[in-house]
């Protein structure tokens, strides 16, 4: 007996396998939207994002839109094209590259007759067949319930309860909306509070990390530019690495060594995307704390696409909102995927920091060329932001000898006098406001500090 199902063959056999959605895909180009990017370059964007979930894209096609219609957003002809299409084509399911409403997705779904995702719930979609930790599934859970309280429409008043009681109590009562609603929101409570304890967890985990000093350098960059594979070439690890969008979404780190010995605390983070929901964001801000903790941020783009600048500006503008910039914190920004670039010797040339960098390097994370460069930058970037002072420690404080060790970086250590023991340190940012505090009037500053 073979275990491949088949079909119509007699012998009774059932295919389990589970059918591909058929689905349309559309990316509106509304005329009086100025994008950052060309229709074709988000298009194929789109198609991307849907081939990350394993649709089944039976057609996709750029509508030209000349104004959006507050119904619909795509214009009567389009939708009735589309509805023609969905039959002929035996459509399970349009996804439109396009923020809709309520009402626009619940009135295509209405003429058209499938069921409509816009682009927020495509990448929810994505991010809760990704998620693999219990963060990353509270997080995602919680993004698409804020998205689906908005889109509770009346549309079923056949359901309304009536309130128990008599007399003057009866009459019309909680309507099914009303109860789901509320029903969502008790749920997205319960997320909320969840969220909280995995974070205070997460804070616990961290302080240990933080004791230890051990730099944090954070790996950022808009999905596909390659950070997994780079993280994997850097450090050695298995995480997952695919030419897709959204390959990984939980947060990983590493230990791994620069050239001359000193360790960092390498952290790989979700990849970013054009658009990305607003309510992703806020979920996901808490696992993007690893970023504001860096001391030197990491930008990956992937040079061989032609949207890079784009893509960039896409990234920066997210970390901003976080805080982070390279006004706070050394950027490097890693030029990945050189091997895909013309092999002429101006394959680098147009190319342009998207801000203020402490370095620029052009690597392949698949050849392993520019990575020792690239450890090299890091290495140089955290000298210059670290600082040497020395300390006078009294022989009776071994507290704070034990601080010294722990929390900064120990030099020299000279032999006692009467007074104590010098020690010449390398202070990190993240330690300096308490070091300075803890040792008033017994430091030294050796780098014109």
């Amino acid at each position: 007996m073979t275990d491949t199902p088949e079909e119509e063959d007699g012998k009774g056999f059932v295919d389990l396998r589970e059918v591909p959605t058929r689905t349309g895909l559309v990316t509106p180009d509304v005329r009086s939207v100025r994008y950052a990017r060309s229709a074709d370059a988000r298009h194929a964007e789109f198609i991307g994002l849907a081939a990350a979930i394993a649709l089944d894209l039976v057609f996709t096609e750029i509508f030209r839109v000349r104004e959006i219609k507050p119904a619909t957003y795509l214009g009567g002809g389009q939708v009735a094209e589309l509805a023609e299409r969905a039959r002929e084509l035996k459509l399970d399911l349009l996804v439109v590259d396009a923020p809709l409403s309520p009402i626009q997705q619940r009135n295509l779904e209405r003429e058209i007759g499938v069921k409509v995702l816009d682009r927020t719930a495509l990448i929810l979609e994505i991010f809760g067949e990704r998620a693999a930790t219990r963060e990353g599934v509270l997080q995602v859970e919680l993004a698409h319930l804020n998205y689906q309280k908005g889109r509770l429409v009346r549309s079923w008043t056949h359901l309304e309860r009536q309130r128990g009681g008599g007399g003057f109590l009866g009459g019309p009562g909680e309507t099914q909306i009303e109860s789901d609603r509320r029903q969502i929101q008790d749920r997205i409570l319960v997320l909320e509070r969840r969220l909280e304890k995995v974070r205070r967890t997460r804070q616990l985990q961290r302080g240990p990390r933080a004791a230890v000093p051990f730099p944090v350098v954070a790996l950022v960059g808009y999905t596909n530019a390659g950070k997994s594979s780079l993280f994997n070439a850097i450090t050695g690890s298995g995480v997952m690495a695919e030419n897709m969008l959204f390959a990984t979404l939980d947060t990983t780190v590493r230990r791994a060594t620069l050239p001359h010995g000193r360790d960092i605390i390498l952290s790989d983070t979700v990849g970013f995307i054009s658009d990305l929901p607003t309510d992703l964001i806020a979920a996901f801000r808490g696992t993007l704390e690893e970023v504001t903790q860096a001391e030197v941020v990491l930008h990956v783009r992937d040079v061989s696409n032609a949207d890079h600048p784009a893509q960039a500006a896409d990234v920066l503008s997210v970390l901003a909102d976080l805080g982070v910039t390279g006004e706070t914190t050394p950027f490097i920004e890693v030029w990945n995927k050189i091997d895909s670039l013309p092999a002429q010797p101006d394959g680098l040339s147009g190319i342009t920091p998207a801000g203020k960098v402490a370095a620029t390097v052009p690597v392949s994370a698949v050849t392993g060329q520019g990575l020792d460069d690239l450890l090299a930058a890091v290495e140089k970037a955290l000298s210059q932001d670290a600082r040497l002072f020395s300390v006078l420690v009294p022989h009776e404080a071994g507290a704070e000898t034990g601080w010294l060790y722990a929390n900064a970086e120990v030099i020299a250590r000279d032999d006692p006098d009467d007074q104590g023991t010098r020690y010449t340190v390398r202070v990190l940012p993240r330690h300096r406001a308490e070091f300075l505090e803890k040792f008033a009037g017994r430091i030294t500053g050796l780098d014109g500090a």
